[in-house]
Formats: C-alpha cells, sequence, structure tokens
C-alpha cells in the first residue's frame, strides 16, 4: 500500500454510503463470512447487485479487510490496557511504524487531546505489559512519556 494510502486512508472514491450500502455493512460488521446471497436477501437486492457493491465497498477502501473478533483473555492474553504516548512533535510516522511492530498491539490512533497517541494492547500477564512498556515502548528515542491505563473488561460492539 502507498504512503498516501496509509495516512489518509483512502483507496477509491470518497461518496457517502446510501441506505442500501449501511446495511451492507452492518451484516458484514456481525458477520464477516456472510455470503453475497445472505447479503442479497437480507437487503433485497440480487446477487449481482450486492456483488458489486460489496466490491465496490472493497475498492474504495470503505471495506479495509476482514478479521476475527478475539477473546484475548481465552486466547492467553489476560492483560489489557490503553497506554497514552506523548510524542516529539513531526515523529508521528515514524512511532507508528515501530509501535506496529510490538507484540500484542492490535490499535493505534494519533489523537488530540492531553497526549499525542493511543495505543491498545493485549499481553499474557501483567509482567509483560510491564516489560512492553518499561523496556521496549519507553526506549523508543521519540517517545516523551507513557500513561498506561489497565482494562478489567471490555466489549466489542456489533451492529444488531
Amino acid at each position: 500500500m502507498a504512503e498516501d494510502q496509509l495516512t489518509t486512508g483512502r483507496v477509491g472514491q470518497i461518496r457517502p454510503l446510501d441506505p442500501i450500502d449501511a446495511a451492507i455493512l452492518r451484516l458484514l460488521r456481525a458477520d464477516g463470512r456472510a455470503s453475497i446471497r445472505s447479503i442479497a436477501e437480507q437487503v433485497h437486492i440480487s446477487r449481482a447487485n450486492a456483488y458489486a457493491r460489496v466490491n465496490r465497498l472493497l475498492d474504495d477502501g470503505v471495506i479495509r479487510g476482514f478479521a476475527a473478533l478475539v477473546d484475548h483473555e481465552r486466547a492467553g492474553q489476560g492483560a489489557s490496557a490503553y497506554i497514552t504516548l506523548k510524542i516529539v512533535q513531526d515523529s508521528w510516522r515514524t512511532v507508528r511504524s515501530k509501535l506496529a511492530r510490538l507484540p500484542g498491539a492490535t490499535h493505534i490512533a494519533l489523537v488530540s487531546g492531553d497526549f499525542d497517541v493511543l495505543l491498545l494492547v493485549h499481553t499474557a500477564d501483567n509482567r509483560e505489559l510491564r516489560e512492553l512498556v518499561l523496556t521496549r515502548i519507553q526506549a523508543i528515542p521519540e517517545v516523551l512519556s507513557t500513561r498506561t491505563l489497565l482494562v478489567f473488561e471490555e466489549t466489542d460492539l456489533i451492529p444488531e
């Protein structure tokens, strides 16, 4: 993927979603393995139309991919945390690249406010989390400070 696509998140054209596209996205968020036939039946369009719409949503970058929802605790990652980072100005791309390679990193966002970056990580336990923060993240030269917020419980929201 080209750097401008990584930065903007765009691949194809930007256009508002019509109600059918929105319904298709709701169905795919609830079940990424839904068949075109099932989608077509549920939104009351032909299979050819459903196929064309899903492909357009993929081509336009609206659908970025398909993934499994993971129960991190059952997957042996019993400790989760949001880590806030203050970083050196204009170092976002460098920091993002380094954070993306960290074990257990599942979400990275550049944000506004009292800190610059919000990172979600999942680790086996608090010892592994401590090592990740103290020896890996704080060792990144562009990271000025961190704050760790432990997650006690989390829920993936799936549209109905």
